[in-house]
């Protein structure tokens, strides 16, 4: 089994770059709207019930996924790097995996923000993403959290074996999903 972390800030690409990630590996993606979509209709963001469903849920799939003969799974994640929180469940998330034997690696996606911009409000976020569909707000929110977190690494922070960051800036997200494949000879 090959784990995939596929981290990055808001509207880097990282569901997309999944889906084609995918389509070139058939590893099977679980992007991180998956749960918030599921919970959002009952629980608000944030809130205690919301935060123990998602959870609980994620956890759930990741023991399934970890102990089944998949080939490969890709999760995607907004990770902030300045709170101890993300890091605590990084490191939980991936340990599910190295206990069943899996391999992990670590894909970062960084973009300039005007691009990030642009990709917050593509038809292909809107579809999969319906706490998104109001882009005021979730521009608003994109701005916000720049200013709270720090959602790419400083140089040399993660020390994995299996890493690589890519700026995808002015990358489709075939050609992304393309280099992940190969820097990793999946």
């Amino acid at each position: 089994m090959k784990f995939i972390l596929l981290f990055g800030p808001q509207a880097v690409g990282k569901m997309t770059i999944g889906h084609e990630l995918e389509k070139l590996t058939a590893f099977k993606l679980f992007h991180n709207h998956m749960t918030i979509e599921l919970v959002q209709p009952f629980f608000d963001f944030g809130t205690p019930g919301f935060e123990r469903l998602v959870n609980l849920f994620r956890n759930e799939i990741f023991t399934e996924v970890a102990h089944s003969d998949l080939p490969g799974f890709i999760f995607t994640y907004v990770w902030a790097f300045n709170e101890q929180e993300d890091w605590d469940f990084v490191q939980h998330s991936t340990s599910i995996f190295e206990k069943a034997g899996a391999t992990i690696y670590y894909v970062e996606l960084e973009a300039d923000v005007e691009e990030r911009l642009k990709r917050n409000i593509t038809p292909n976020r809107l579809t999969h993403k319906a706490t998104k569909r109001n882009t005021e707000q979730s521009e608003a929110e994109l701005l916000r959290t720049m200013k709270t977190y720090r959602l790419n690494s400083f140089q040399n922070e993660i020390t994995a074996e299996n890493y690589i960051r890519i700026d995808n800036t002015n990358l489709t997200a075939q050609e992304v999903a393309l280099k992940i494949k190969e820097a990793f000879q999946f």
